[in-house]
């Protein structure tokens, strides 16, 4: 039995997703709170063993000894949140919980960490764990994954107990079906496909950095698909421990997105129009960000991801176009 934190979220939902189309597999339980009615949706197709909240986690897990691995979703996703405790409590001691009960009952965790805990990418994209004191994350939500980053290392250094197996995995700028509920967090290819149906004209922020024009800053992004892969991979190979980028490796600009978007909807390039970015995130905005994947290659993951154009093709011709847009 697997637990799946986050499962109501977008990845969380879409891992759901993955076990019960491609694996044919329903022996899990989904962990969650709802933030809103409309993540009820993320989930009510699936077959699955129980959801229970958040808080009710502990109590239910100290019953349980037939627990295979831990994936581990659930936070505060948000860039923009600022209340520290909230995130202290989401992102931090919760997760210092599930690892202390993963390394108790020797179950394998697998978890979200961020692309936002590499800050402006002065120090690279490189998933290596020696490497985690020189990164400086730009806001408190890349700070609070860092810190779990940081505080697992520290755990490894003093040698106290562990899962048998973890995995950190740092997402990059992922988007597809299931991200409804993220309302302004949600990808960008999420809002330049509600912007165009609306009012016919996708809007992107200018640049304020002199070595990008406007709609040139630059993302690694994935689809929410190939992002599950990547879980799935550790969770059929038990034998990898680490922080781990879960990306493309290959960046591509805002620019690029939109006119994929228009692609699918019939519009013109322009059809693109560039507007001030807001004050809450100035000095906090990532113009470069492109996984190393080196390391995940190294260990015979196969990347058969799809490009900017295919992903965002499938995600509006099989959800945002149809009837039924959830996964």
């Amino acid at each position: 039995m697997i637990i799946l934190t986050g499962g109501a979220g977008m990845i969380g939902s879409m891992v759901a997703w993955h076990l019960n189309i491609k694996m044919g597999f329903s022996d899990f339980i989904i962990v969650d709170d709802l933030i809103n009615d409309q993540q009820e949706y993320n989930f009510n197709k699936r077959k699955f063993i129980e959801y229970i909240a958040k808080d009710d986690l502990e109590k239910y897990l100290s019953s349980k000894k037939n627990v295979s691995a831990v994936i581990h979703m659930g936070a505060i996703s948000a860039t923009t949140e600022s209340n520290f405790n909230r995130l202290l409590q989401s992102n931090i001691r919760f997760s210092q919980f599930l690892w202390h009960w993963c390394a108790k009952n020797k179950v394998p965790i697998i978890y979200a960490s961020s692309a936002a805990t590499y800050g402006d990418g002065s120090f690279n994209y490189n998933d290596n764990e020696s490497e985690l004191d020189q990164l400086n994350p730009l806001n408190a939500y890349g700070y609070s994954k860092h810190f779990f980053d940081r505080w697992i290392q520290l755990e490894l250094a003093k040698n106290q107990p562990t899962p048998p197996q973890w995995c950190g995995l740092k997402f990059f700028n992922v988007y597809g079906p299931n991200e409804y509920h993220k309302e302004r967090m949600a990808s960008v290819v999420f809002h330049a496909f509600n912007q165009y149906k609306k009012n016919k004209q996708i809007k992107l922020f200018k640049s304020e950095h002199p070595s990008y024009e406007d709609g040139m800053q630059v993302r690694d992004f994935i689809y929410v698909k190939d992002a599950v892969e990547i879980i799935i991979f550790f969770l059929n190979n038990n034998n990898f421990s680490g922080l781990y980028n879960a990306g493309t490796g290959n960046a591509e600009t805002f620019k690029a997105l939109a006119e994929a978007v228009l692609v699918n909807t019939k519009g013109q390039p322009d059809e693109i129009k560039y507007i001030d970015m807001p004050n809450d995130l100035k000095g906090k905005y990532q113009y470069y960000t492109q996984a190393n994947m080196d390391k995940m290659k190294s260990i015979g993951f196969k990347n058969n991801f799809k490009n900017l154009n295919e992903g965002v093709t499938d995600y509006l011709e099989n959800y945002l176009l149809t009837s039924d847009r959830y996964a």
